[in-house]
């Protein structure tokens, strides 16, 4: 009987977002990549412990890892040290990483919301009514807030980056495994972030978001480009992530999920380089 490769899915069926279910997303994924591996379920606390005895690991919708930041970097460091094969693979340069790349995509130009980090820098903001301060480390959302010009300078910098405030028409984002296009969502309206509708892209659109993934230079995985529309038309990268994005596989077509659970599949097979073993 055929030996199928085995696939340890590193994902928080518990865990609490505003507006969707990230557990209904990984049951889905789960109960149709069993077709093509041998896989169990763990939560990311556990996934050092348990690794060894598969041939890869795919971290999933784990939550934020800032709730658990030394048991992460502790299962960085052991999957690095054993040669483990970790998918997405821990070499990312987007959000997995941390928001440095905000950063250098500023500096070397590309199209992404300017960012600084040191008062210095301020002047390189261009005029807002308000400003968006986060915390390096944070995720969806957690410990944004918002000030006026004349209170950037009291921050305490170091750990913050400071952004201007967008008056944008849309978010978008885009959707990609390795480096192949799946499909893209929209929020019409900026006030419902989380109320996605399918989105058909341009190939200016497409131009925009695939930067980004050539940028990462992540040789597989499953990246989510995320973006908004100003008000004169443009796009700008409003993150790049690739270490557990959120898919919203429930607001596709029927169609497109089932190509992206091939593509998936497909994906890890080129990841693990083994074909099932006989």
């Amino acid at each position: 009987m055929p030996v199928r490769p085995s696939l340890l899915f590193v994902t928080d069926l518990a865990y609490q977002a505003r507006g969707r279910r990230y557990c209904d997303e990984d049951i889905f994924l789960t109960s149709r990549l069993r077709d093509g591996f041998d896989l169990a379920l763990c939560h990311p606390l556990d996934a050092a412990a348990l690794m060894d005895t598969f041939d890869g690991v795919v971290v999933r919708n784990s939550g934020p890892v800032l709730h658990y930041r030394q048991a992460y970097d502790a299962f960085r460091e052991q999957a690095a040290a054993q040669g483990t094969r970790v998918y997405n693979p821990l070499s990312g340069r987007g959000d997995m990483a941390g928001k440095q790349y905000l950063l250098d995509l500023t500096t070397d130009g590309y199209p992404v919301i300017p960012t600084v980090d040191r008062p210095q820098d301020l002047h390189l903001l261009p005029e807002a009514e308000r400003y968006a301060v986060k915390p390096k480390a944070g995720a969806d959302s957690i410990g944004l807030t918002f000030v006026p010009r004349d209170r950037l300078g009291g921050l305490p910098y170091g750990d913050i980056l400071v952004q201007p405030g967008i008056d944008f028409r849309y978010e978008v984002s885009f959707y990609y495994i390795d480096d192949a296009f799946q499909y893209a969502l929209h929020a019409p309206d900026p006030n419902r972030r989380w109320v996605l509708e399918p989105y058909e892209p341009t190939e200016a659109d497409l131009a925009f978001a695939h930067r980004f993934i050539d940028w990462n230079t992540l040789a597989h995985g499953i990246q989510r480009v995320d973006a908004c529309r100003t008000r004169e038309g443009e796009l700008l990268l409003v993150e790049l992530e690739d270490l557990n994005p959120y898919l919203s596989l429930d607001l596709v077509p029927d169609r497109t999920r089932d190509d992206f659970v091939t593509g998936m599949t497909a994906s890890l097979h080129r990841f693990l380089d083994a074909p099932p073993r006989t």
